[in-house]
C-alpha cells in the first residue's frame, strides 16, 4: 500500500545533458508493484521504471552497464546512480526540470511495508541528488523497497521497456503493465480500480471514468504498445458495477528486435526457467547463476511434476539448519520427484 504527501515545488534546473538512448529491452516486473496503489505521474513512473531495469541484472548474475551503480550500505539500503537522461521519454525530450519535480515528490511519498513481524512507512527514495556537470542522479532506496522490486511471490509482468516508456499517459502505463502478455479476460471492480489508481471519489458518473481513464488508455495502448485490451461493462442489478477486460495482442506493435532476443534466450536451458523460481533460489538459497545452470534440466523437470515454488518454500527453514543448504534443496527436489514417480508406477 502506498500513501503521499506531495508538495509541488518548481525549480528551475539548467543542465548540459549527456542523452541516453533507451534501449529497448523486454523488463521483468513484480506483480506486486503493478497491482499496488498509487497515483505516480509519467515522470514518476519512468523514474520507477528504470529502478526495475536497473535490477534485471540481479536476476540473471550479470553486470551493470558502467554508467549505472548500485551499492549496498551497513544496512543493506542501496545507493543508486545512473544518467537523469533515463529518465526522459526519448532523446527528444528535454525536461529536466520534470525529472527534478518528480525526485522531490517520490522523497515525499510512503510505501506502507508489512511483513509477519513489523509495519513501517517508508520513503519510496530518499536523499535524491543531480550532480549538474556530470549529468547524474543519485538516490537511496531502503533495503525493503529493493527486495519488493526483486519479490516474485505473487507473479510477475513482463513488457517492452521503450514502449512504455514513451507513453504520455500514465493509465496507458498502467494497463500495459497489468495486461502485457495477457491471455485471459480478468475483470475488475470499477472501485477496485479506482482504488489501484487512487481515484476514489473522483468521476463519481461511471461514462466519465470510462471516457478519461479507461477510453484514452486503450486509444493509446491501440496506436503503440503490443499488447491492449477490449471491455465492457457489467452491471449489478441496475448499476454499472464492474469491467471485464479482454486482452488483445497487437503483433505489429511488437518490437521485432526484442522478439529476436527473446527468442535467442528461449533457446538457453537458464531461460526456460521461471524468474520466480530464479529468484527464490538465489534470495533464499544463496544459489549462484552458474549453479543454477548446473541444474538447470532437474528443475525444468520439477516445475513441470511439482508445485515448485510452494515446495521450496517448505524447505526454507530445514535448509538453513544445514550444513550445506544448497545441496539439501538439490537432494529433496529429487526425493520429491522420485516419490512422485514412484506412486505414479
Amino acid at each position: 500500500m502506498i500513501y503521499y504527501c506531495i508538495q509541488d515545488v518548481v525549480i528551475g534546473l539548467n543542465l548540459k545533458l549527456n542523452l541516453m538512448r533507451i534501449t529497448n529491452k523486454d523488463v521483468i516486473q513484480s506483480y506486486l508493484l503493478t497491482s499496488a496503489r498509487y497515483d505516480f505521474d509519467v515522470y514518476e513512473k519512468r523514474i520507477l521504471f528504470r529502478l526495475v531495469e536497473l535490477c534485471q541484472p540481479q536476476l540473471k548474475g550479470q553486470k551493470l552497464n558502467d554508467k549505472f551503480s548500485i551499492n549496498s550500505d551497513l544496512w543493506g539500503n542501496r545507493d543508486i546512480k545512473m544518467p537523469i537522461s533515463c529518465f526522459l521519454k526519448d532523446e527528444e525530450d528535454k525536461n529536466h526540470t520534470r525529472v527534478k519535480e518528480a525526485l522531490r515528490r517520490l522523497n515525499d511519498k510512503r510505501f506502507e511495508y508489512e511483513d509477519d513481524k513489523i509495519w513501517k512507512p517508508i520513503r519510496l527514495i530518499e536523499l535524491p541528488k543531480i550532480n549538474k556537470y556530470d549529468e547524474f542522479v543519485e538516490f537511496k532506496i531502503h533495503n525493503e523497497i529493493f527486495e519488493t522490486i526483486l519479490n516474485f511471490s505473487k507473479g510477475f509482468r513482463k513488457f517492452e521497456l521503450k514502449t512504455i516508456m514513451q507513453f504520455e499517459s500514465v493509465y496507458s502505463m498502467r494497463f500495459y503493465e497489468l495486461f502485457s502478455e495477457k491471455k485471459e479476460p480478468i475483470t475488475y471492480k470499477i472501485e477496485d480500480l479506482k482504488t489501484m489508481f487512487r481515484l476514489e471519489g473522483k468521476y463519481k458518473q461511471v461514462n466519465d471514468f470510462l471516457k478519461r481513464v479507461i477510453e484514452p488508455a486503450q486509444k493509446e495502448l491501440n496506436e503503440r504498445a503490443p499488447y491492449s485490451f477490449e471491455f465492457a461493462t457489467k452491471k449489478t442489478g441496475r448499476k454499472i458495477t464492474h469491467i471485464k477486460f479482454y486482452p488483445v495482442y497487437i503483433p505489429e506493435n511488437r518490437d521485432p528486435e526484442v522478439e529476436v532476443k527473446e527468442l535467442k534466450k528461449q533457446v538457453s536451458p537458464y531461460w526456460e526457467l521461471s524468474p520466480i523460481v530464479i529468484q527464490y533460489l538465489k534470495q533464499n538459497f544463496l544459489f549462484e547463476t552458474k549453479e543454477i545452470n548446473s541444474h538447470t534440466e532437474l528443475l525444468k523437470v520439477a516445475e513441470k511434476k511439482l508445485d515448485l515454488m510452494l515446495f521450496l518454500s517448505s524447505l526454507k527453514v530445514k535448509a538453513h539448519e544445514k550444513r550445506n543448504p544448497k545441496g539439501y534443496v538439490i537432494n529433496a527436489i529429487k526425493k520429491q520427484l522420485e516419490q512422485q514417480n514412484n506412486v505414479k508406477a
